[in-house]
């Protein structure tokens, strides 16, 4: 059985006075956000000239778009019909951002083959070209994010209790390939605040085996610092070494 990465409660609910509702979105969002930031980052310090950095460097592109076009197909086959279930062209603006998307991917994967094949005077260039227009596909997406946060959760709590949302959950994640749990759980757990990630490991404490998260906080205790695993440790009554 693989580690399932829970949905949260939405402080935006609290801040409101109502009751926090389960939000679908946040905790993966998250995930995205400090994915893309890191490789954007990465991408605008490359050493082309050493090529075991600038492999290394590509090889993280690679992921990401991977798991951004895995995350676009997965709101697709399950978000989006949710929401056009009940309340009809509520994700027609973000389906044919999705679309965009998939088409930005396929043009940034280009231009990694290209920056792969490339000889040493030329890289300089198309390092940069990758950069921006890496920058240009972070810059859509943070953006894209903010809509399905608001406009798309709007919709669903309008017309889903949160039971329901959970079994829509729980479908979407019994989809995914356990190594996109892994590389999801390593982006995300870091990227959540000290509440929310014990939030999400006690609710896999409750469905997981021990030793699949075991495997799972393993791979990302590197990832954490002293602090925050010492809050996650306390929060959730167990010490991994």
């Amino acid at each position: 059985m693989t580690p399932t990465l829970i949905a949260s409660k939405s402080p935006a609910q609290t801040a409101t006075g109502s009751a926090p509702r389960v939000d679908l979105y946040a905790p993966i969002h998250k995930a995205l956000r400090s994915f893309m930031s890191d490789t954007l980052l990465r991408v605008g310090r490359i050493d082309v000239a050493d090529i075991d950095e600038m492999q290394c460097t590509l090889a993280q592109c690679d992921e990401l778009l991977a798991l951004c076009e895995s995350h676009v197909h997965h709101e697709n086959h399950f978000m989006h019909p949710a929401i056009e279930a009940r309340q009809p062209s509520g994700s027609v603006r973000i389906a044919h951002e999705h679309e965009e998307h998939l088409q930005h991917i396929g043009e940034l994967r280009d231009e990694l083959a290209t920056l792969r094949a490339a000889p040493r005077q030329a890289r300089a260039a198309l390092a940069l070209r990758l950069y921006r227009h890496l920058a240009l596909f972070v810059a859509a997406n943070l953006q894209h994010m903010h809509i399905e946060e608001t406009a798309h959760n709007a919709a669903l709590w309008a017309h889903y209790s949160d039971a329901e949302l959970m079994q829509l959950h729980g479908r979407l994640m019994a989809s995914i390939d356990p190594r996109e749990h892994l590389l999801v759980g390593r982006w995300m757990l870091p990227a959540l605040t000290p509440d929310e990630r014990a939030a999400v490991v006690r609710g896999m404490q409750a469905e997981t085996p021990p030793e699949a998260l075991m495997g799972l906080l393993a791979h990302i205790r590197p990832h954490l610092d002293d602090k925050a695993w010492t809050q996650l440790s306390q929060a959730t009554l167990t010490h991994p070494s």
